[in-house]
This record gives structure tokens, C-alpha cells and sequence, in this order.
């Protein structure tokens, strides 16, 4: 089983966008059973709301449901649980870290950091522009699938 968890600041944009782009990626490949994959936030300003309706109107174009997904808080313990704990940008990542401690099992990065373009993706609660979000998203998710591929065939 491979354990997935996407972080950005409020759980509500770039972390459940991740989230359900995997879900439906691996949901394709048949590989659905093969995979726990989870969101969450380093704040506690969006606990219990819904995603942005500007990511489940991006996620709707494509025929991906977000149906009953609302923020949950990154919790120490979820670094035990998952292989893979990925932040959408640097900030995410240092706030990840004041979170779980430290990352000796070298589990924390950026998810754009498994592309050829390592860099983070702009928050579209501030920029706006959720179609450009949806295109890093899916790119470092494609990156993600590839590198985890990999390990799994050696």
C-alpha cells in the first residue's frame, strides 16, 4: 500500500486538488486498491470548510468529484502513517516540519520537486489563476506516479 498525503495551508485549493487529481489518476490505471491518498492543512483557519469552490469548479471540468472533502489539520502522527508527505510550496514545508519534527525518513518534500522543474505552485487563493494550479498538479502527480513506479520495479 502506498500512502500519499498532499499539504498545502488551508486544505481547502492546492492540497485536495492534489488529493483527488491522484485519486483519479491511479483510479484509472486500476491501481485504486494500491493507494491511500490524503490532504491536509498546516493551519487551522479552514478546519471543517469545504474546498474553494474555484478548485471543485476546476476538478468539475475534468469530471472529478470532491464530494464531502473538508479541511483536516496535518497531525504529528501522519508522518508515521504515510511514505510520501508533500507540500505544495517552501513555506508549506517548513511548516510541515514545526508540525511532525523532523524528516528523517527523507518523506517531506514539495510535490513539484519529483518534476524536471523543482519550484512551488502558487496558492490560487491569492493569484487566482486555479487553471494554472491544475496544470502543476497534474504534472508533479505525474512526476509522483513516475518515481513511485519506478521504485516499485526495482
Amino acid at each position: 500500500m502506498i500512502k500519499v498525503m498532499f499539504v498545502c495551508h488551508g486544505n481547502i485549493c492546492r492540497s485536495p486538488m492534489a488529493e483527488f487529481v491522484l485519486k483519479d489518476m491511479v483510479e484509472k490505471r486500476g491501481l485504486k486498491d494500491q493507494f491511500i491518498i490524503a490532504s491536509s492543512a498546516t493551519s487551522t483557519e479552514e478546519i471543517g470548510n469545504p474546498v474553494h469552490h474555484g478548485t471543485r469548479n476546476k476538478l468539475k471540468e475534468y469530471g472529478i468529484s470532491i464530494a464531502g472533502k473538508t479541511a483536516v489539520q496535518l497531525r504529528k502522527k501522519d508522518y508515521a502513517s504515510y511514505d510520501y508527505v508533500l507540500g505544495m510550496d517552501q513555506r508549506n514545508v517548513v511548516n510541515m516540519l514545526r508540525i511532525i519534527g523532523h524528516d528523517n525518513e527523507n518523506k517531506v518534500k514539495r510535490l513539484l520537486d519529483y518534476t524536471d522543474h523543482p519550484r512551488d505552485i502558487a496558492d490560487p487563493w491569492y493569484t487566482g489563476d486555479f487553471d494554472k494550479t491544475y496544470e502543476d498538479v497534474v504534472e508533479g502527480c505525474v512526476s509522483l506516479l513516475n518515481e513511485i513506479f519506478n521504485k516499485m520495479e526495482k
